[in-house]
């Protein structure tokens, strides 16, 4: 079995593929990780996704480039809501500090963080066609400045000489997430998913 197909430890929060690609489509950047010449290599990147394929630009030379073209294996995590619960009020707080039965409680519920993630493993590639350079230029207008898709083709028309376009296929996804309900009760097993305001 490879490592890429080791069960989760925490099964209880594994999430579903379709969590998977929610979690890529609201990230506002993902981190990608390519094996170096001494040390794996991570930089973060604007990323967006056209069905299975992770698209996005690149200047034409540096550190990044030279690697892709060495190494076609990468590693991409995504990282959706973050935030500090509210599981206790101060006077619930107060009675658990001077229990030490309850301490635990701390570590599990009070020392944590609600998340989302995912994670991408798939091979890279240079982009060259044109008609599909130019789609997913245009998908990253439309995520990141949708205001100004008037203008995209004029700024793709003006620069795309002077970047690269890299996809990457989405060979195999996880997706973890930890959430707690109105209740303070921890959210497992995809309990609540979907739901509206995940949608």
């Amino acid at each position: 079995m490879t490592d890429i197909k080791r069960p989760m430890r925490r099964s209880d929060r594994e999430m579903p593929h379709d969590f998977a690609l929610y979690v890529i489509d609201k990230s506002a950047y993902a981190s990608l990780a390519v094996m170096g010449e001494t040390y794996p290599y991570s930089i973060p990147l604007s990323i967006v996704r056209i069905d299975n394929q992770l698209y996005f630009h690149s200047a034409t030379e540096g550190k990044k480039v030279e690697l892709f073209s060495k190494e076609p294996k990468v590693c991409l995590s995504f990282v959706g809501d973050v935030k500090v619960p509210s599981v206790y009020d101060e006077e619930e707080l107060a009675q658990i500090k001077v229990d030490p039965k309850q301490w635990s409680q701390l570590a599990r519920n009070v020392f944590t963080t609600e998340f989302e993630s995912a994670i991408v493993f798939g091979k890279i590639r240079e982009v060259t066609e044109s008609k599909e350079i130019r789609l997913a230029l245009r998908a990253i207008v439309k995520k990141y400045t949708p205001e100004h898709m008037n203008l995209a083709d004029q700024g793709i028309k003006a620069g795309i000489e002077r970047v690269k376009v890299y996809a990457v296929s989405m060979d195999h996804v996880t997706a973890k997430r930890k959430r707690y309900d109105s209740e303070g009760k921890e959210m497992k097993n995809q309990r609540g998913w979907p739901q509206a305001s995940d949608l």
